[in-house]
């Protein structure tokens, strides 16, 4: 069973930084990306960014262009979102997910139904 262990949310200011981790495990864990989706009250689940793991190759949300990264650590199955100049609009509850195969349709990586394992989520909550 593949785990995924979201950390480093929290409280922060408008303008301040953040960085996630999601810390993947599972005995024969590997995935073709991982992305990161956030939630905020009363609005659905949006997309925000993702990155294949081999290759490194990102995608973003126009909202987060720009602001935040995403990158990887093969060695440690571990993926970060590094968020800068955040806007009180970034509050939501953010989550990892995984893909295992390779997408037949490389758009739909911007689907959260096409990912395969979820973490449990770390709240991101921006102060204006």
């Amino acid at each position: 069973q593949v785990q995924l262990v979201e950390s480093g949310g929290g409280l922060v200011q408008a303008g301040g930084s953040l960085r996630l981790s999601c810390a993947a495990s599972g005995r024969t864990f590997s995935s073709y990306a991982m992305g990161w989706f956030r939630q905020a009250p009363g609005k659905e689940r949006e997309f925000v960014t993702a990155i294949l793991w081999s290759g490194g190759v990102t995608y973003y949300a126009d909202s987060v262009k720009g602001r935040f990264t995403i990158s990887r650590d093969n060695a440690k199955n571990t993926v970060y979102l590094q968020m800068n100049n955040l806007k009180p609009e970034d509050t939501a509850v953010y989550y990892c997910a995984a893909r295992r195969e390779r997408l037949r349709i490389p758009s739909l990586i911007f689907s959260g139904n096409q990912y395969d394992y979820w973490g449990q989520g770390t709240q991101v909550t921006v102060s204006s």
